[in-house]
């Protein structure tokens, strides 16, 4: 299969034409890669089962791991889903957004995009792109993330390409993927509201709107046991995984900076390409390996953080040691990512 790619340009004609040629691709059954303000998104026809098997085919996905409908706006996702009154307030409040919302899903709604759930997770992007393709597509869009499964998510098209090409019909290019992360999760189908995945969306910003709790991501998944059924993206598999071995050093600053000097000089005395991914304030603290200074807030690092991953695997890197981070606001997605990436490859201090 060859991998049609077109570039948004600021030519408004030219942007339609090429909405047009994805929306006969995905009329077709076929799959479309595209930018939305998280990442780059995966897309068929949400309404079509087989099309929507596609998307596990080329991901190599699990057929259990949900995926995310996009509507062009609130009113068209009410098509998919019962909202109730609180659902409708997230809704007002955080879309066109980086929020996804799970609910119970309506019968249009086919099994091959909820894992066979009763449930259905609902987004209306904010990129410029994703609602140009919506909008003009009139379809909703199931889009995972535009990657084989268990690899960092795209925010490039570049990335798509490296992992797709040949597996897609379609991508469509516009590297303004600003978040770098994928949505918040919120489940809304239960008594308690309660966030599936941590993103941009924060615990805090819900809390405020709901003026109640809200459960936390690490709370609600089991140890172990394939019983478990995921209500959302990235619940139960590990994702987000470089080609190299990752460890996250957390805990105390300073201790921290010492185990991972210590560990990367060892990495380097083994003749191991190895890379340290970091904050501003302490990436000019370590002495051996290749620093990849990630910013100097937990906005900045996760927008960087597949990128940096994914440089890593182009430049043959061999050990990965990163810093822990501040596991509040939107440092709590960023270690979410960087926890899943790790896997058992978490030292504390």
């Amino acid at each position: 299969m060859k991998t049609i790619t077109e570039y948004i340009t600021t030519d408004e004609k030219k942007n339609r034409e090429i909405f047009a040629q994805a929306k006969e691709v995905l009329k077709q059954g076929g799959l479309v890669a595209f930018p939305t303000e998280t990442v780059y998104g995966l897309g068929a026809d949400a309404l079509n089962p087989d099309a929507c098997t596609r998307i596990y085919e080329a991901k190599g996905r699990p057929t259990d791991n949900p995926l995310i409908v996009h509507a062009k706006d609130a009113a068209t996702a009410k098509k998919l889903a019962e909202f109730d009154e609180k659902s409708v307030t997230l809704a007002d409040c955080f879309w066109p957004g980086p929020l996804t919302i799970v609910l119970k899903r309506k019968p249009c709604v086919p099994d091959a995009v909820t894992g066979g759930l009763d449930t259905v997770a609902v987004r209306v992007p904010a990129h410029l792109t994703a609602q140009g393709l919506l909008k003009e597509s009139d379809m909703f869009i199931a889009a995972p993330s535009a990657n084989l499964s268990g690899r960092p998510s795209p925010t490039e098209a570049e990335h798509v390409l490296a992992d797709l090409s040949g597996r897609i019909d379609m991508v469509i290019a516009d590297d303004s993927v600003n978040v770098g992360l994928e949505s918040t999760i919120l489940d809304m189908s239960s008594e308690t509201p309660a966030i599936l995945r941590p993103g941009a969306v924060t615990k805090e910003q819900i809390e405020a709107v709901l003026g109640e709790p809200v459960r936390a991501a690490k709370d609600l998944v089991p140890e172990s046991g394939d019983d478990f059924s995921p209500k959302a993206p990235g619940m139960k598999y590990r994702h987000y995984a470089p080609k190299a071995e990752l460890f996250l050093i957390c805990g105390n600053k300073d201790r921290a900076t010492g185990l991972i000097n210590t560990l990367a000089a060892e990495a380097v005395a083994m003749g191991k390409k190895t890379f340290i991914l970091a904050g501003s304030e302490t990436a000019g603290k370590y002495k051996d390996g290749e620093v990849i200074d990630l910013g100097g807030n937990a906005f900045e690092a996760s927008a960087q953080l597949f990128k940096a991953l994914r440089r890593c695997d182009e430049e043959g890197a061999q050990v990965i040691i990163s810093e822990g981070f501040e596991e509040k606001g939107m440092g709590r997605a960023l270690m979410n990512r960087l926890i899943k990436a790790a896997g058992d490859n978490i030292i504390s201090v």
